[in-house]
């Protein structure tokens, strides 16, 4: 594989630059709520399936310790 030349690494950050200029201020607010929205979505999907695991063990060893008494 070929290295880019400084050609095309120049065009792709004059791209970005023209984008990232383009941007207004609203713009940026919409993203960055976007972007807290589904990074809060994650986080509480991730914290909700570990307590309902957490849940589930301690369920189970209370009904094996019930199975054990006489």
């Amino acid at each position: 594989m070929s290295r880019p030349s400084i050609f095309g690494v120049v065009s792709y950050v004059a791209g970005a630059a023209s984008i990232g200029a383009s941007l207004t201020l609203a713009d940026v607010g919409t993203a960055v709520g976007i972007a807290t929205a589904v990074l809060t979505c994650v986080t509480n999907t991730v914290y909700t399936y570990r307590r309902d695991r957490r849940e589930q063990r301690e369920c189970d060893a209370r009904i094996a310790q019930l199975e054990r008494l006489p």
